[in-house]
Order: C-alpha cells, then sequence, then structure tokens
C-alpha cells in the first residue's frame, strides 16, 4: 500500500482542530468538514476515514463501489476479541456505526466530485428495487438502522448516584445533565457569565451543530453550583470554563470530556449501577419530563432538538404516560359500546349486530 492514513491531530484553541491523514485530497476535504463543522465531528470524520482508506487500500481516486460494499460487509463481519453489539448481544459493528462511517466516505467522495476529481460518488445511496406490479423502481437503504429505546435510570437509582457524588462541583455537573437535559459537552461548555441565576435559566453557547438556546434549570443545580463556587473553585484561574479541574498538574485548567466520564465510572461503581453515561442522565431528564404531562414541544426545546421526529421518542420512553392514555382511551371505548346496547350482559363483551343493508330505491 502506497499511503497508510494515520490520524494527526493539533488544537487549535478551545473551539477548534485539525485533523491530518496525510494524504492531499483527503487533507483537503478534512480542512473543508472544520471549516463547516465542529470539533467532535472533524475527529469522527478524520477517524471514519481512516478505517476506511486502510480497508480498502486504494488512493481515493482509485476507489469504486465494489470496495465499498466490501467494506461494508466487513463492518458487520465479527469482530475479533470479546467486542459485541450491545443492542442485541451480536458480534460485529452496530448498524449505526457503519452507517456513519459510509456518511464519512460519502461526504468525502461527494466533495472530489465537486472539484472534478472523480466521476461520480461510489458510495450508493441505496439499493434499488423493483416492486411487485410497478414499472417505477424503488429502492431501499443501504444500511437499516434499528430505532432502539435509550436507556434511563429509575428515580431509586438517580438517588443512589447524586448520594455518592464527592465533590459539589461534581453534583453541580450531574445535575445539569439530570435536570437540565444538557448535553456532556453543554454542560462542559458552560461559562460563569453563562448562569442566570435570577431567572434560574443557563445559556446554552455551544449547543449541537452550533445552535444556542436558553434553558430553565431546577433550583438544585444552582444550590450545588453555589456551593462549588464558594468552597471549590480555585479564585487564581482565568479561565471563563464554569468547571474546571480541582487537584494535580492541570488544577484551574478546564475539565474534558475524558475527565467527566471518569467521574461519572467512579460514581457508578460506588452505587453499584450496571451502567450510567452522560447521555443516559439526558434521557432521563427528558423521560421524566415527558412522563409529568411536559408538552412534547417543550420537550424539544429544553433539549434542544432541531427536529421534533427527534423528541418523539420519549413518548415511548415516557411508558406511565402512554398506559395512562391508552387505558383512559380504551375504557372510555369499551363504555360507549356496552352502554349502546341494552340488550349487552352485564359482564361480558357485547353482543355483534348483523348489519344492515340498505337499499337504494
Amino acid at each position: 500500500m502506497a499511503w497508510m492514513p494515520c490520524v494527526v491531530r493539533r488544537s487549535l484553541g478551545e473551539t477548534g482542530v485539525e485533523v491530518r491523514l496525510g494524504h492531499e485530497l483527503v487533507d483537503d476535504y478534512l480542512r473543508f468538514v472544520a471549516a463547516r463543522c465542529r470539533p467532535n465531528t472533524v475527529l469522527a470524520t478524520g477517524f471514519d476515514l481512516k478505517v476506511f482508506f486502510r480497508f480498502v487500500g486504494k488512493d481515493p481516486i482509485q476507489v469504486d463501489t465494489a470496495d465499498v460494499l466490501a467494506f461494508i460487509a466487513d463492518q458487520r463481519a465479527p469482530r475479533r476479541g470479546n467486542v459485541v453489539r450491545l443492542a442485541d448481544g451480536a458480534a460485529g459493528l452496530s448498524a449505526r456505526t457503519v452507517r456513519r462511517r459510509l456518511a464519512s466516505v460519502s461526504g468525502l467522495f461527494s466533495y472530489l466530485c465537486a472539484r472534478g476529481l472523480v466521476a461520480a460518488n461510489p458510495v450508493p445511496s441505496g439499493l434499488s428495487q423493483r416492486a411487485p406490479g410497478f414499472r417505477d423502481r424503488r429502492s431501499s437503504p443501504l444500511i437499516r438502522t434499528p430505532r432502539t429505546l435509550p436507556r434511563v435510570l429509575s428515580p431509586a437509582e438517580t438517588k443512589a448516584l447524586l448520594a455518592v457524588l464527592r465533590t459539589a462541583r461534581d453534583r453541580a455537573m450531574v445535575t445539569a445533565m439530570l435536570f437540565g437535559g444538557l448535553r456532556r459537552c453543554e454542560a462542559l461548555g458552560l461559562r460563569a457569565h453563562d448562569v442566570y441565576l435570577a431567572d434560574r435559566q443557563l445559556f446554552v453557547a455551544w449547543g449541537k451543530g452550533g445552535h444556542q438556546r436558553m434553558v430553565p434549570i431546577s433550583a438544585r443545580f444552582f444550590a450545588a453550583l453555589s456551593d462549588y463556587m464558594e468552597n471549590e473553585r480555585p479564585a487564581d484561574i482565568r479561565t471563563p470554563a464554569l468547571f474546571v479541574v480541582l487537584k494535580g498538574p492541570r488544577r484551574g485548567q478546564p475539565l474534558s470530556a475524558a475527565g467527566l466520564d471518569e467521574i461519572l465510572h467512579g460514581a457508578k461503581g460506588r452505587a453499584r449501577l450496571p451502567h450510567v453515561t452522560c447521555h443516559m442522565l439526558r434521557h432521563t431528564c427528558l423521560t421524566r419530563l415527558r412522563e409529568a404531562g411536559m408538552a412534547l414541544e417543550a420537550v424539544q426545546a429544553q433539549a434542544g432538538h432541531r427536529s421534533i421526529e427527534t423528541t418523539r421518542i420519549y413518548l415511548h420512553l415516557a411508558d406511565r404516560w402512554l398506559a395512562e392514555e391508552y387505558h383512559r382511551t380504551i375504557d372510555a371505548l369499551d363504555r360507549e359500546q356496552v352502554g349502546g346496547d341494552a340488550t349487552d350482559p352485564p359482564n361480558g363483551p357485547p353482543t355483534p349486530q348483523r348489519p344492515t343493508r340498505v337499499t337504494q330505491r
């Protein structure tokens, strides 16, 4: 292989990152991605392209559709070692991971097509098939991704997790996700001037996709935050980041995503919980809000979802709300059906009635 892709990253401050793989065309595309996307997207794209080109072993100009289909088959094959999909317990990478990697590859070749360097995008948009009895052709998705429900914490698990947090800083970060529905990057991106104590709101400046929003949040967050600011946060630091490292060689520097994950991992072990992630805290918040009767549009605004279709998943997570709605409706239908015929037995199903034929004269 003439080119062995290797990810090289360089930080460009708090809001940027430079990623290179060592090929002129690919690096040009990564610069294009960095100009329009957030750092996490740039890093994910660089890693996805590295995996793809290490498998195909070709220059980007030489890649064809057969290479892409072979890559899909390889990604779905059982992995070496003990890699198991958590969703269904099977071996191999999940459909969502493969679909994301294909999106990164497709984006690269769309960019090369726009520049006139390749004739066509080798990543097919779907598999064409003809429906029986129809002349038109339909397309099925290249990768089918199942729609699964995210996991949430029960009230007892939530209480146990909060009880084992060791610092006010940790309680403030967890409550921001657990009672405000913030993402991990949104909680870590908070600055001191993003806190509106009088209005009990937070300004999320670094939301997903660069979108900003105001988020109301529980008084429990402000209680933990006040304790952290008065007793734990170093006074001699200059970073605008709200949550910082409290001790060690990085004392006073902004807390990283890996640091927050480590804090949550330790709390999970002390609380004896099987599985806890930052996104589970967010899912728990939004689910509980929906269960308590919060309008779906309000949950969408709280979550920062661009499409309400993304928020609809919490209709299924809020199982108590769904069960209550179903039983209320079905009981009304049963009363209407039973009450509509006086000859029906009181404790049994209504007697089916033969439909009356209407003749026109």
